[in-house]
């Protein structure tokens, strides 16, 4: 005689914030005792309890509530009251954040095909039985009618999963309803139909896929759907020719009225088999070697062409097998191929919920392709996501496809002629003190690159409000999307001018890097002629602060580097130039050139700054007489990078303009460089010879340099390519010179990219601040 003891315990309990339910953790442990009362066989196993609170409110009275749960769910000892009250006054306070809220309602919206019912006219006024399967088998060898019966009493059978394994074992009911299928399916949609639904069945659960493989009945329903889309195509060419030629005739119009009915009715069959077909091939593509034959035989293409129907199940269907499909690269070009995009347009918007749920995530994949961005604008999808942003269910998807295509800058304009800007910014204010989602706020940051984007975010009070929800949040993102409107001319930096104070009291030592770097970024976007930089940098004791970050290491690089480009930009002021000179920051910049040599974002920046400073009297003798800028300068001369190149020889220029012995230098330098194959060529000469030159003292014969114009100098020291790229050498802005001195040649002719109309020179357009909507360089005068 056995005895059998369970005990229950180590309690343990937590809560599904989410879900609003307490889940409760617990051990089972089960003995075996025996006749004797001993110990002769136990097991602990663990389990876990979920208990949900559907009417838990704010107004709920937390400790009834959990008086309750211990009344209904015996296995809690009493002695957990508190816990459980404590967690409920948990769920009950807890708020989820936005982000969380929207995970959830995206966890809400997984949507899958709708599943298949009995279609219409397949069934039976009979019952079948599992133990009369032989009988129906039978009616699988008589004609048309009778395998239509048969076939419908067995799919009764396979639509109760229960019956699933005794089917798979009779071999002789498959193999009959294979064989059926391969040759008689052309001749009754209806048999097709069932037959495939009864294989569906099949395929719903994974361990019963090899059977479907093993009768190759996907193959047979690709065949399948490709000979039904021909017959539609040929039933629409007949329908169109009769409609065409339909006289007024009241006899002949009721014929066509009769064969339209027919054509609805066939297209009805038709569509069943589609969805049944197309359902099969879905599951069974949960293998991917499955998957790769289906795309060899051309799904892709298929699939594309019922996006032409209208029975929403079936595009629902439809859109989910394109949306599996487009996660692999050679799906997602055989899509490119056959107009998608194009196709899945007309489904944006509609009234089926789902059917627009998954045609957005469907072109959200897509998206990822700039080829089909491109395409989705072309077809006017823009507008038609930007009306989406007002629907909850579906914002976020459009939000994100958005974008993808804001990531171009070949789309950023067009969003101007949308409601997208207004419907962001109305987002961002209604978001208060919340957390701000990041699609939203990367959209706005992409847009923001755009000068138009930037006066139309600002419209208004649209910049006080950015600005005073970054500065009191201390919001990275939404300061990297005011550091991009900064960067545009014109009205939106102007408006600049009452925050530079705020701005420049966030850049501190003790302040986050990434903050800091934001509003330092957008503090040097602000080349404003009206602007005391001289003012700010006292005010604020920002000089000690920028010499510190420029050691190498001493930050991030890209901090470092945004330090630079506010030295640059402050550095046109004149006061400032001569504040920062003072400061020792021309040697700091050199040590930090030294450091970041093989970085062409910090050279070009550090030479720009050179290229500032050598305007102003003080700054440009502190560089010439008491550093080696202008050795690194000439080093830089021949740099590889086009940008570099353009800085340094308008600084060098300026240089050689006020000092004669750097003059002598970089004209020489010029001048070797120009001629520097020929000169290797000579003393290669002269070592192989051993012979002297031609004439005992080039230097006599001034006739063989650059001198029949009567403008380059005969003793050689300057090639032409010296005139070619030489600038105009006033060195201070206020006094521009007509003609270059010296060599007397029209300002006009000298060719210099950094010639500026501008009041303030341009800053070099590299990799890191290019802006595309501005010209590059600018005309100086």
């Amino acid at each position: 005689m056995f005895n059998y003891l369970s005990n229950l315990g180590n309690f343990l309990f937590s809560c599904s914030v989410q879900n609003k339910a307490l889940v409760v953790h617990y051990e089972v442990e089960a003995s075996i005792l025996g006749e004797s009362g001993g110990h002769m066989l136990g097991e602990r196993k663990e389990g876990q309890k979920i208990i949900r609170m559907k009417s838990l409110s704010p107004s709920t009275d937390v400790g009834a509530l959990a008086k309750k749960v211990l009344e209904e769910c015996k296995m809690i000892p009493a002695s957990r009251l508190p816990q459980v009250e404590q967690l409920l006054y948990y769920l009950q306070n807890r708020k989820s954040s936005p982000v969380e809220s929207k995970v959830e309602k995206k966890e809400k919206r997984t949507v899958k095909p709708k599943e298949l019912t009995p279609f219409e006219g397949i069934e039976l006024n009979e019952e079948a039985s599992i133990t009369r399967v032989d009988e129906y088998i039978e009616l699988l060898y008589e004609g048309i009618p009778e395998k239509i019966r048969g076939s419908a009493l067995i799919l009764q059978l396979a639509r109760n999963p229960d019956n699933l394994e005794e089917l798979l074992h009779n071999e002789t009911a498959l193999g009959a309803l294979a064989r059926v299928l391969r040759e008689d399916w052309k001749q009754s949609v209806d048999l097709a139909t069932i037959i495939i639904y009864i294989f569906f069945c099949f395929s719903s659960f994974s361990q019963f896929h090899g059977v479907v493989s093993h009768y190759k009945i996907g193959a047979l329903c690709m065949s399948v759907v490709e000979h039904e889309l021909k017959r539609y195509d040929a039933w629409r060419e007949e329908l169109r020719k009769k409609n065409k030629s339909a006289p007024e005739n009241g006899s002949l119009r009721r014929d066509q009225d009769k064969a339209l009915r027919k054509y609805h009715g066939l297209l009805a069959k038709q569509e069943q088999l589609l969805r049944v077909s197309l359902y099969l091939l879905l599951n069974l593509a949960e293998d991917t070697r499955t998957e790769l034959k289906m795309r060899n035989k051309n799904i892709v293409a298929l699939l594309v062409k019922v996006l032409e129907r209208d029975d929403e199940e079936l595009l629902v269907l439809v859109v989910s097998f394109l949306k599996k499909l487009s996660i692999f690269l050679e799906n997602k070009n055989d899509m490119a191929e056959v107009d998608t995009v194009e196709r899945l347009a007309r489904l944006v918007p509609c009234k089926h919920e789902d059917l627009l749920n998954l045609t957005l995530r469907l072109l959200l994949n897509l998206s990822f392709d700039s080829g089909l961005r491109a395409k989705m604008v072309e077809v006017g999808l823009l507008p038609k996501l930007t009306a989406l942003l007002g629907d909850e269910n579906n914002r976020q998807m459009a939000m994100r496809i958005l974008y993808h295509i804001s990531m171009d800058d070949r789309f950023k304009g067009m969003f101007v002629y949308t409601d997208c800007i207004p419907q962001l910014m109305q987002m961002l204010y209604e978001h208060g003190e919340e957390e701000i989602e990041t699609e939203l706020i990367s959209i706005c940051i992409n847009l923001a690159a755009n000068k138009k984007n930037a006066q139309l975010m600002c419209e208004g009070d649209g910049l006080k409000m950015l600005m005073k929800r970054a500065l009191k949040m201390k919001d990275c993102l939404l300061m990297k999307m005011i550091r991009n409107i900064s960067q545009h001319d014109g009205q939106t930096k102007s408006l600049f001018i009452d925050y530079v104070g705020d701005l420049a009291a966030e850049i501190k030592a003790e302040e986050e890097e990434e903050w800091v770097l934001e509003c330092l970024g957008t503090l040097a976007n602000l080349t404003i002629p009206d602007l005391d930089w001289e003012l700010v940098l006292k005010e604020y004791n920002l000089v000690p602060y920028l010499k510190d970050r420029l050691k190498p290491g001493s930050a991030e690089d890209d901090l470092i580097l945004e330090v630079v480009i506010m030295i640059g930009t402050v550095s046109m002021d004149d006061a400032c130039a001569v504040m920062l000179a003072k400061s020792g920051i021309i040697p700091a910049l050199i040590e930090l050139l030294n450091a970041q040599q093989e970085d062409d974002e910090f050279v070009c920046q550090i030479v720009y700054v050179f290229y500032q400073m050598v305007f102003h009297q003080a700054t440009r003798d502190v560089i010439i007489k008491d550093t080696q800028a202008p050795a690194y300068l000439i080093d830089l001369m021949h740099d590889k990078n086009a940008e570099i190149r353009k800085v340094c020889d308008n600084t060098l220029d300026i240089i050689a303009e006020y000092d004669e012995e750097w003059g002598r230098k970089i004209q020489s330098e010029k001048f070797r460089f120009h001629n520097n194959q020929w000169l290797e060529m000579v003393e290669s000469r002269q070592a192989d010879e051993s012979e002297p030159y031609l004439y005992d003292n080039d230097n006599d014969r001034t006739d063989l340099f650059y001198s029949a114009d009567g403008i380059t100098p005969g003793d050689g020291s300057v090639s032409p390519d010296f005139f070619s790229d030489l600038q105009p050498q006033n060195g201070d802005s206020h006094h521009p010179p007509p003609l270059l001195p010296q060599y007397k040649i029209p300002v006009q002719y000298a060719c210099d990219v950094f010639d500026q109309t501008s009041s303030s020179p341009a800053r070099p357009a590299t990799a890191y601040g290019f802006r595309p909507d501005e010209q590059p360089f600018y005309q100086y005068s």
